[in-house]
Formats: C-alpha cells, structure tokens, sequence
C-alpha cells in the first residue's frame, strides 16, 4: 500500500471528468491485456455521474469490465436516489453491458445483511484495478463519515447514523479502498473547500485516511481550492 498521495489541478468539473474518463480507459486496456479483465469500484454524485454519461460514448470490451459499488443508500431497488440505479441508466442501459458483470450492493436488505453479502462477493475479485470516489462537505468519502468507528478488519461496513439521509447505508472499508490499484478522488464545488483546506492541515478526516496499492490521484476544481 502507497502513501502516495498526487494532487492534480484542473480548471473546471468537466475537465476532471474527461480526464477521469481518459485514466479509466487507459487502466482498462492495460489490466484486460495483463489479466483479462478490469475491476472497477464506482462513486455516486454529479461528477461521477457525468464521467459515466461519457463513458456510454465509448465502445469498449463490455463483457471484461466488472463494477461495484463503494457505497450505497439502503433504499428500495428503484428509489431515485440510489447510486446503482443511476449508473444504470446513465451508463450501462445506454450500452451492451452484461447485467451479470455489474454487482451494485443489495442495500434494499438492510445494512447489516448488505453489508455481510458484499464482502463475501468483493474478495473474490480484490485487488480491484481503479476506484472513483468523491468527498463530501464534511470530508467523508463513500459512507465512511467523520467520527465513525468501525472495525479496521471489515470489507464492507454497516452504517446506521448517517448525518445526511437516508441514515441507513452501506459502504467499502479504509480497508477495502487500500486494496486498490488506483484510487481517483473527484473533488468539485465550492462547499469542499472548507473541507479541502481541514485535509491539507493534517485534519483526520475519511478521505484523508484513503490510500491505494499504487498511490491515490486527487483530480480537484478551482472552486474547491481553499
């Protein structure tokens, strides 16, 4: 596990998004040439959700690719704001993606459930090739959120006070993230601004505790700049 932690500068939202489009199918190419597929952990959130907007434009090896969740909302299946659902009809409705290789975390079964049934299914594929996250206002990635305690040896947590709702979620461990190749971080908007400037002051907040196998790239807009 690195400690390398690069920050990279753009100059808009859409920017971070080509650009994250572009490392994503790089990564792509190069684990379906050494292993014969790509792992890919997913994000919610309006960054994320233009980045799969701009990989349903691509033609790509589809039947190679597997994704997961980093977190999600225990909501029912079709709720609007459910992370999974909002891949699907961003993304994968829009091309020939198998459903078998999407694996979105079944919150609808309640956290603790969820959250057992995930971490048995992510070890099979673990290390995992790339993952996306985004930070939150307060500086909590996925639903890893400030002043949580959970056990460091889960995969997966159960999450039940959640301070946005719902309150009921679950969500990849510290521990699950570290086991990633490639970790990028999509920071957007004014309202983390307060939040970067707490992370680039040494302040213990989730995302500043991720790390990756290879290093974590922090793609960051000038209004979240401190």
């Amino acid at each position: 596990m690195s400690d390398n932690i690069r920050w990279h500068y753009y100059s808009s939202a859409e920017e971070i998004a080509q650009m994250a489009v572009h490392q994503i199918l790089l990564k792509a190419q190069e684990a379906i040439s050494h292993r014969g597929i790509f792992t890919l952990v997913l994000a919610g959130g309006t960054t994320p959700k233009r980045i799969y907007e701009l990989l349903a434009e691509h033609d790509q090896q589809w039947d190679k690719w597997y994704l997961f969740m980093g977190d999600e909302r225990c909501l029912e299946v079709n709720d609007a704001q459910r992370n999974s659902l909002m891949v699907q009809q961003t993304w994968l409705n829009r091309v020939n993606f198998p459903a078998a290789n999407f694996h979105p975390i079944a919150a609808e079964l309640g956290p603790e459930q969820a959250a057992v049934q995930y971490a048995e299914l992510i070890r099979h594929y673990l290390p995992f090739n790339m993952t996306l996250l985004g930070m939150g206002e307060d500086g909590h990635t996925a639903s890893l959120f400030p002043g949580h305690q959970h056990n460091a040896d889960e995969l997966t947590h159960a999450v039940y006070n959640s301070p946005k709702p719902p309150p009921q979620r679950v969500s990849l461990s510290q521990s699950a993230l570290a086991q990633s190749e490639q970790i990028l971080i999509l920071v957007t908007g004014s309202s983390k601004k307060t939040a970067v400037k707490q992370w680039l002051e040494g302040e213990p907040l989730p995302i500043a505790q991720v790390r990756a196998i290879n290093g974590v790239d922090i793609m960051i807009a000038p209004e979240a700049r401190p």
